[in-house]
């Protein structure tokens, strides 16, 4: 992009300037000047720092891969003590100090209180960040209906079927006997709900088919409920934390169907979501980067709209207003209509051509990402949009990419600069710490004390921890198969180490303690059996990959109360750093031929389906088919995963350049016919000569190169290639 504007000793993109001047500075109280004339002091400040963390972190790798050179795996093997003392003199394992609990103050309940689903989607595409933004209420009628939670027959009529409905009916009632139980009978025995007026308090009088009445054994789970006493049109209950809105209606066709006229229970859902300008974007210049900031300003002025084809119709989406409800003591309760949104800056990393330096140079793209997103955040709290984001007024950036305690110090200091920058009060902007780098894993406590003052959020994420593993370890020897990787000693460590320590530093009721995606959106029904797993871990979020996941999800954090599950594991012993640093190796290769080549495959096909999208697109995240043909949401982290693995496979000759080339190849075939039916694909086969299908290459032949593993350096170049090219 061109870079054409000068002010304040920087280079600045003529869509970039224009953004700040026309869009986002106005109603803020800051003015362009200032806010160029504050990046370019903070660029000044922290990009010379920026550049020394990364070069430390180019220094331990080179250290690590010296060390496994000269020890071959059995030396390793029997001598992970040695190992751990190495990486402690180097400065990797840093020492661990006394405890102390985190003082983050003034969060959103959201946040600090309750737990929940966690969304995270592309802010770039507008829709999808409106939907996840909506995305705080969900029906379960239509997410139980549409999905495989409820197994299909293949007999199911077009349009309603009564006999699935039924089965709909019969799953909600089960449900709500976990969630609101009944003194006497069940949910599915009931013949109508209704209220009365208890010295003068509202409560629930339920009839049930046999003419007998009951009530709720806790009254106090009905908070508010619309329409009149003694036919309500919706009843609003809460358990653990979370709400249930029962919908009444005898003259709906789904309502005449139920033996209580249930029309619909509408779950609070995404509590919170990751609004992404990171892992799931491709925004690779000036222009990119103000789609991004565009997006997310629209969010905090509640003007975002986006506008889409359904048949014959054009409809629009736009945010979602509050829910009211009368309240059992007369008074007006009001409940948030979105999810707290959250923003997902870039690492540390990348730079961007969207602002150059004095010197001509690129500035880090973190920098800026931190100065952009909380200036658009500026309008929501200084309520400058008919909606409310964060009602206690914070700023929440979730940072990701971080290698161990300094440069969790660096985000904090880069983030005291632009509040000084901005006007705003020490600690408004709030911090996720993205537990995902194995320097991080290993030193968390520090890294936490880092940021103790305002971090709201750790989690954990294996695809992303994975490809930094076998990055870190590369020459130690030959990785296990993917598949295999999970289930070794590591990553129950790491997983159960991330939620020791959260809360050992006092995260109960302060910040959450997250999970990662489930990857697989088709496949609900091993969603609800597997993803529970999560808040009986103690994870008081979890990421799902859509609205109808986040509403299934829910139903988990009704059946286990996390806080509570929190406090017994208080009391356990903590998980071992040892165990996180004992690497997922294939000691004996006992694979076939065969399932050498399956391994290939099936890395190539997912590296090729995802590239191939980001580079000719521009699309960072989609549900890719896979080489079975199931559909798997891919972002940067699947193709980190996937292409460092083969690097570490050719590292260590348990294949070939040659092989991993012909199985590319024949991969690239299959990508191109599952892709067949889109119009604007540009097909790999037969040439191999495309710019998507170089880059894939490039991430697997040049995966060693890549630094800490990480895909946006090719991706990124490689995108402005095409840019370009297309362009010219």
């Amino acid at each position: 992009m061109p870079n054409n504007i000068a002010a304040n000793s920087l280079q600045i993109s003529q869509v970039l300037y224009d953004f700040i001047e026309k869009e986002a500075a106005p109603y803020t109280g800051i003015t362009p000047d200032h806010f160029w004339r504050s990046l370019s002091r903070i660029v000044a400040d922290f990009a010379p720092r920026n550049r020394e963390l990364l070069a430390k972190r180019d220094a331990l790798q080179e250290q690590i891969d010296a060390w496994h050179k000269s020890h071959d795996m059995a030396y390793y093997l029997a001598h992970r003590d040695e190992y751990k003392q190495f990486l402690t003199d180097i400065g990797y394992l840093v020492p661990e100090g006394p405890d102390f609990k985190v003082s983050t103050w003034n969060s959103d309940f959201e946040i600090s209180i309750v737990s929940g689903p966690q969304l995270v989607v592309p802010v770039m595409n507008a829709r999808y960040a409106l939907n996840a933004a909506n995305a705080r209420w969900g029906s379960l009628y239509d997410a139980l209906y549409g999905t495989d939670v409820i197994p299909f027959t293949g007999n199911e009529k077009k349009g309603y079927d009564p006999e699935r409905g039924q089965k709909v009916i019969d799953w909600a009632d089960d449900f709500l006997d976990q969630a609101i139980p009944l003194e006497n009978g069940r949910h599915s025995q009931v013949r109508e709900y209704t209220l009365i007026n208890q010295d003068g308090h509202i409560v629930l009088k339920v009839e049930l088919e046999d003419g007998t009445y009951t009530q709720l054994t806790n009254q106090d789970k009905l908070v508010g409920w619309q329409g009149f006493s003694e036919a309500p049109e919706a009843l609003l209950f809460v358990n653990h934390g979370m709400h249930i809105e029962m919908q009444i209606d005898d003259e709906h066709f789904i309502g005449k169907q139920h033996h209580a006229s249930i029309r619909d229970i509408v779950m609070e859902s995404a509590m919170t979501t990751i609004q992404d300008c990171e892992d799931s974007v491709a925004a690779v210049d000036g222009s990119d980067k103000v789609s991004v900031y565009r997006n997310w300003l629209g969010l905090m002025r509640g003007t975002l709209q986006a506008n889409f084809q359904k048949g014959d119709k054009t409809l629009t989406r736009v945010l979602n207003q509050d829910r009211f409800y009368k309240g059992t003591s007369g008074e007006t309760v009001s409940m948030q209509g979105r999810s707290l949104l959250l923003v997902r800056n870039v690492g540390h990393l990348m730079t961007t051509d969207a602002v150059l330096d004095r010197q001509g140079n690129e500035i880090p793209e973190g920098i800026l990402d931190a100065m952009v997103t909380t200036l658009c955040g500026l309008h929501d709290l200084q309520r400058n949009s008919p909606f409310r984001n964060s009602r206690n007024g914070n700023i929440y950036i979730v940072k990701p990419k971080m290698h161990g305690p300094e440069e969790a110090a660096f985000t904090n200091d880069l983030f005291n600069a632009v509040e000084d920058a901005l006007g705003l009060k020490r600690n408004t902007i709030k911090v996720g710490v993205m537990d995902e780098e194995r320097r991080t894993s290993v030193n968390l406590k520090e890294c936490i004390r880092a940021v103790k003052e305002r971090v709201f959020f750790i989690n954990t994420g294996f695809l992303d921890r994975t490809g930094d593993e076998i990055h870190t370890s590369m020459h130690a020897g030959p990785f296990l198969p993917k598949a295999a990787v999970k289930g070794e000693p590591w990553i129950s460590a790491y997983e159960d180490s991330n939620v020791d320590i959260g809360i050992r530093c006092g995260f109960i009721g302060k910040a959450q303690i997250g999970k990662g995606m489930w990857a697989i959106p088709d496949k609900m029904a091993d969603m609800m059996m597997q993803k529970v797993a999560h808040p009986n871990v103690g994870a008081s979020c979890a990421w799902v990959p859509s609205p109808t996941a986040a509403t299934l999800h829910a139903i988990h954090y009704h059946q286990i109360n996390v806080t509570r599950t929190q406090r017994r594991l208080a009391t356990r012993n903590p998980a071992s750093v040892d165990d996180i640093l004992r690497i997922p190796l294939m000691v004996e290769n006992k694979l076939t031929p065969e399932q050498i080549q399956k391994e290939i495959d099936n890395n190539a096909q997912g590296i090729l389906g995802y590239v191939v999208r980001w580079i000719d697109h521009g699309v960072g995240c989609s549900k890719v088919p896979d080489i079975n043909n199931v559909g798997l949401m891919e972002d940067r982290a699947t193709c980190s995963i996937s292409s460092q693995h083969i690097a570490n496979w050719l590292c260590h000759a348990i294949c070939s350049q040659e092989q991993v080339m012909e199985s590319m190849k024949r991969m690239a075939k299959i990508v191109d016919e599952q892709n067949a039916a889109d119009p604007q694909y540009l097909p790999m086969a037969p040439g191999y000569d495309g710019i998507a299908f170089q880059a894939a290459c490039d991430l697997v032949f040049r995966g060693m190169e890549q630094p800490n593993g990480y895909t946006e350096p090719v991706l990124h170049a490689r995108r402005k290639e095409l840019k370009e090219k297309l362009a010219g």
